[in-house]
Parts: structure tokens; sequence; C-alpha cells
């Protein structure tokens, strides 16, 4: 393992952020020097971010903690054209009030995570759609389009993929990985950025815009990503059977967002507290040490934490304080998630399905382990089956669930 000089390598090492890098070296040289201009680009396909797009977020803020100065690119141009990574059709194309909206919502979020100003290493917020959408097509092609080669465009996994698929890839989808290219060439020549940060499906497209710098501008420039964000089982990372673990407070309620960070599984605490918490290192490794029923409350830690940073701390220890006296009291709140059930339903169903747990497998361990109660009893049967008196009836609060 390279042992970084720079505060912010060393940082990005030490908390597991790092996948990819082009000559990691240099850019840790650089970093030692001066304070570092980087960015990250979001698009604006959707009123929110999801929990997918915090490892991102999180890197700007480390950026930040650092001493360098951190970049968020809204997409208004590009999210018109739409990124074809990780895509197995065509994004449907927005309308500009669409695209304003979504950024609307978006910007919330960073305002809790990234201090923005006019100092040195205060953050900043542009648009790429101040460039894009004033280019003129010819001049653009002639000045930019000769620097690109298809066949090497063709190898992308972006493109690669969906053609292996032999899934249709518009020629306006082709167009993207120019444009992002472009991003980081006027980011270069308007705000000295030299870094271009992201998930490892933006490799190839990060790889193009630092060569497009050297070849136009005869400028260093630097690409670094994360690893591909999954979970202990494999699952993709903010995605969940009732769908995407929203970022705002309008799109996913406080207990919600705290309670998917508290069904975090026990092989990923330790890489969660790295990624999504600001504690010191020496306390995650506490917390990391524990063992079986105390690894919960390193997941209360962690919930409340990442709820702390994401939807403020008040709102983080109300989540919490609702999750205990129900959970620990056998208090029914208002905030709590309820399903509509008829007749009767097994508790392992019961308890996914209202995301108190992750998967029913957790559900069965949790039962296993004594650590489900219902109606204040312990529940001992796996099978177990929760019948509602009547026609119909939600649960909770007609029967109250406890998860210890």
């Amino acid at each position: 393992m390279s042992e970084f000089q720079s505060d912010f390598l060393r940082l990005m090492q030490e908390r597991g952020y790092i996948h990819q890098a082009t000559d990691a070296a240099a850019l840790d040289a650089l970093a030692c020097r001066q304070p570092i201009v980087a960015y990250i680009g979001f698009d604006c396909t959707a009123p929110s971010l999801h929990v997918g797009s915090l490892i991102q977020i999180m890197l700007l803020r480390r950026l930040q903690q650092t001493g360098h100065k951190p970049i968020v690119l809204m997409g208004g141009g590009t999210t018109k054209i739409g990124d074809p990574s990780g895509k197995d059709e065509a994004r449907k194309l927005l309308t500009d009030e669409d695209i304003a909206a979504n950024k609307a919502g978006i910007l919330r979020v960073f305002e809790r995570l990234l201090t923005f100003g006019d100092g040195m290493n205060d953050a900043v917020m542009l648009d790429n759609a101040l460039w894009l959408d004033g280019l003129s097509y010819i001049p653009f092609l002639r000045a930019v389009g000769r620097h690109f080669s298809v066949n090497r465009m063709l190898t992308m996994d972006s493109v690669r993929q969906r053609l292996e698929r032999e899934q249709p890839l518009s020629f306006l989808e082709f167009n993207y990985m120019v444009l992002q290219a472009y991003d980081f060439l006027e980011l270069s020549r308007r705000m000295g950025c030299v870094l271009q940060m992201g998930g490892s499906d933006q490799w190839g497209n990060i790889i193009m815009g630092a060569d497009l710098i050297r070849r136009i501008d005869a400028k260093d420039a630097f690409g670094l990503t994360t690893p591909l964000l999954t979970t202990a089982d494999g699952a993709k990372m903010g995605k969940t059977a009732n769908g995407a673990v929203w970022l705002n407070d309008d799109m996913l309620p406080a207990f919600d967002f705290w309670q998917f960070w508290r069904n975090t599984q026990d092989a990923d605490v330790a890489r969660f507290l790295k990624l999504f918490t600001d504690l010191q290192m020496a306390e995650i490794a506490r917390l990391a040490a524990l063992e079986g029923a105390e690894i919960n409350e390193a997941k209360k830690v962690l919930a409340t934490e990442v709820t702390a940073l994401v939807r403020g701390r008040e709102a983080a220890e109300a989540a919490a304080e609702t999750a205990r006296r129900t959970f620990e009291e056998g208090a029914a709140g208002g905030d709590l998630p309820r399903l509509a059930v008829s007749g009767s339903i097994g508790i392992a169903d019961a308890l996914a399905a209202l995301g108190i747990v992750a998967s029913k497998s957790e559900a069965r361990r949790l039962i296993k382990q004594g650590g489900v109660r219902l109606d204040d009893v312990v529940v001992t049967d796996e099978a177990a089956v929760v019948r509602i008196e009547g026609r119909s009836a939600n649960f909770p609060p007609a029967r109250s669930v406890t998860v210890c």
C-alpha cells in the first residue's frame, strides 16, 4: 500500500475511498505543495440524490476537510443528453423545467455537507449548462471532437456493455463522454481545477477529460474513482425493496432514512462508518470490534451520525429516540412505518416489508437471537404468523413489533 504524504490522499486511503487514480504520486506531491481544486458532476435526473450518491458527496467533504477546494458541478447541460453508464436503455428526456426543478431539490443536501463561500477552500457550485448550452456544433467538433478516437470510445464500459447486450445506444448518448471531458477542460480553464473524482463507472470518462486537457492546454490533470459500492451480500448500495433511499427529507422521512442505516449488515458496519461519518478512526475501531448483539449499538451510532450529516442533528436524534421508544419501550410513534394487512402475515415477512430489517433472512436471524418481540412477548419461532382480528388492520400499531 502506498504511503501518501498529503493529508488528502492519506485520509482517502485510510477511509477506503480510493479505487483508481491517475499518477497518484504526482497528485500526492501537488496536494502537499498547494491547495488543489477538484470537482464531481451530478446530473439532475430526479428531485433528490439517493444514498448511492452520498459517497461522492463525502469525497468533496473530505477534500474540503483537508484544506482543498471542491466544485459541485450540476449537470444542467449533460442531463439533456443522459449518461449511458450502467444503463440498459436511454434515459427519459427531461424538459428544461423538469431539470430546473430537479436541480433546486438536489442543491439542498450540499448545504449541510459543504461550506460554500469565497474563501480559498470554500466550495463553489456551477452548472455546465453555462458553457454547454451555447456551444456551436461545427466549431466544437473542430476544436474538441478531433481529439477523440471512436475506436477508443467503443471500448468504454458504458458503450461496450450496451453493444454486447445488443441494446440500442443513441448517437445522443454516445456524445455524453465528450461533453463530460469538455466539462473538465472548462473547469480547468475557469477555476484551475486539476482533479475530477467519481464512481468507478466514470473512470473512462474521467481519463478522457484529463487527456483532453493535456492535448489542448498541455496541463496536468488527474482522476480518482471510488470502488463500486455494494453491501456485503452484493446488493447495490442505496436500493431497497421499497425503492431508492433518497437524501432529501421531502422524499423520505428521517426515521426511514435512519432505519436504513440501522439495518446495515454486520459485515458492512466498519466500512460504512469510515465512508459516511466523521467519527475518528479510533472510535470506529472500537465500534467495529463489537460482536454479537453488541454490534447493534454500532449500527445505531452509524444511523444517527449519517442522519445527522444529511438531515441535521435534531432530525437524527428524533429518529433515534423514536426507534428507542418503539423498540425498547414498546411505544408506537406516528412516524413509524405501517403495513396494511388482511387476515395474517408471517412475522419475518412483516419485518422485511416494513423495512425494520433489510431482508427476511436478517429477520429470521434476529428471531433466533431473541431480538424480536411481538406485543412485548419474545418471538422464538421463525415461522410465527401474526393474525389480525377483523377484516383489515394497520400493522403496527394494531400489533407492535420490537427489534432489540
